[in-house]
């Protein structure tokens, strides 16, 4: 059988997959898109993103009924119909599956449904139910994305030991649910499965939980954690797992310091354990040895600032690139590579690649963080806004929250933004764009903000740099 001719085979279809193979054919290029799993989205759509944030509403509104009695509205005990909120979860995700189906077919892209192996350098092999197939193309995009990690000790081929994939099936809730690992997804799902009322202990074997956020901005999540949650073991290392009838027993060693678990070698029972301890790149298997690509020590692609590999022909995004693995880094980097291949100017310009955390309260920053400063000697002033003192904060009844602001001292220009509250990642957009386009602090406080929003605690911080803080008392610069 000849090979299939185009100008760009995308291998991966999640977010910077899609958006490379979209944009492309928006460009005039002839496009093949090859996916392995049957519907588009990658790992964000399917196990990741979408239908962690939507569990986490469902979470969110269980949370909400119980916290109201405060505020003088008792709900009865919320009735949790597990298979209605798996189905929820699972329609929000074959909606947006389907509109990406809709626009490739309206674009004009060929979606493949296979697994992509590269031959060589210009030729792409796709296993697929009916058989191979090839592909001669002129360029390629590695969009292949990442992978969970289970150690090896710990993988014992039990299904109550889960990674991230397993854990947003939502199969059912574990009375006894430990979680190794204080990231970003241990958090998240922590969140999730407390609500629906399991007993979460949280093993973390750092000091903090969310290591690279700056600690204020932590300390939030971590309350709420603390509240939530069983337990929260910092300076906690998981050191083997074991079936033990229907129940996993986990051999773990604490560091003296942890207030309610005490310290050294402890068995424990749970029902399940979930392992988010992080994710490699999914680049094995993909015929990479059989051209010129390389990798680094850690698996990912090595590009240049315009997405291109050792391999000229080939380009890689998202994941399978250099860090960190955020869905719209992979989109904006799908645009870059997209840009290079067509002939124009193309490399990540970006100042900033703004993140964000939906836990309870969500964090988000961008920009320089002054844990950055600190250890890079950057001299900054810090602008802190305590939501206690937001009306719209206290009107939601979620006082907890925190902005700051990171400001060059001499000039007041916006460095970085970091926010801790609730709705923290709709609000770091405007941050965003202040560090990105250089504004000063002074540019920031004097663009009118509506009242009474949460966006206000922006401006304010923006308006305490230079004495003018309408709700806090601060000595003119």
């Amino acid at each position: 059988m000849d090979p299939l001719k185009t100008d760009l085979v995308v291998v991966g279809g999640g977010p910077g997959g899609y958006t490379a193979a979209f944009y492309a054919s928006d460009k005039g290029k002839r496009v093949i898109l090859v996916e392995q799993e049957k519907s588009l989205g990658g790992v964000c759509l399917h196990k990741g993103c979408i239908p962690s944030k939507a569990l986490l509403h469902a979470a969110r509104a269980i949370t909400e009924a119980r916290e109201s009695k405060a505020r003088g509205i008792v709900f009865p005990a919320p009735k949790i119909h597990l298979d209605k909120v798996r189905a929820w979860k699972d329609s929000v995700v074959d909606r947006l599956a389907q509109g990406l189906k809709s626009l490739s077919r309206e674009r004009g892209v060929e979606v493949m449904t296979g697994r992509g192996y590269f031959e060589n350098s210009a030729l792409l092999r796709v296993e697929t139910e009916e058989g191979q197939k090839f592909i001669q193309f002129e360029n390629a995009i590695i969009a292949v994305g990442s992978r969970p990690v289970l150690p090896r000790d710990f993988d014992l081929g039990n299904p109550r030991i889960m990674t991230s994939t397993e854990a947003l099936e939502l199969k059912t809730i574990p009375r006894d649910f430990l979680i190794v690992g204080g990231g970003y997804i241990g958090m998240e799902l922590g969140t999730v499965y407390a609500a629906l009322g399991s007993r979460i202990v949280l093993a973390e074997a750092m000091e903090s939980i969310l290591i690279g956020v700056d600690p204020d901005l932590a300390r939030p999540v971590m309350r709420y954690a603390e509240q939530a949650f069983r337990e929260v073991r910092l300076g906690a290392k998981v050191l083997k797992m074991a079936t033990q009838k229907n129940k996993i027993r986990v051999t773990m060693e604490l560091k003296a310091g942890n207030r309610e678990a005490g310290s050294g070698k402890r068995d424990e029972l749970y029902d399940r354990v979930l392992v988010s301890v992080g994710r490699v790149p999914d680049c094995d298997d993909v015929g990479l040895e059989n051209t010129k690509v390389e990798r680094d020590d850690n698996g990912f692609i090595r590009v240049d600032d315009g997405q291109r590999t050792s391999d000229p022909a080939i380009f890689a995004i998202g994941d399978a690139a250099r860090g960190p693995l955020l869905a719209h880094k992979a989109s904006k980097e799908a645009r870059v590579a997209v840009n290079v291949i067509a002939g124009g100017e193309g490399t990540f310009q970006n100042i900033v690649m703004p993140a964000v955390v939906y836990t309870d309260p969500e964090v988000a920053w961008c920009g320089l963080t002054e844990s950055e400063a600190r250890k890079e000697g950057i001299p900054v002033e810090v602008m802190r806004v305590p939501w206690a003192a937001s009306g719209r904060a206290l009107t939601l009844g979620r006082p907890d929250g925190l902005t700051k602001l990171i400001l060059e001292p001499d000039t007041g220009r916006v460095l970085g933004v970091g926010i801790s509250g609730v709705g923290a990642g709709e609000l770091i957009s405007e941050g965003v764009l202040a560090v990105e386009m250089g504004a000063t602090a002074r540019e920031l406080a004097e663009v009118v903000h509506p009242h009474p929003t949460l966006s206000e605690t922006l401006m304010e911080g923006a308006e305490g740099f230079y004495g003018f803080a309408t709700h806090s008392a601060r000595r003119r610069r």
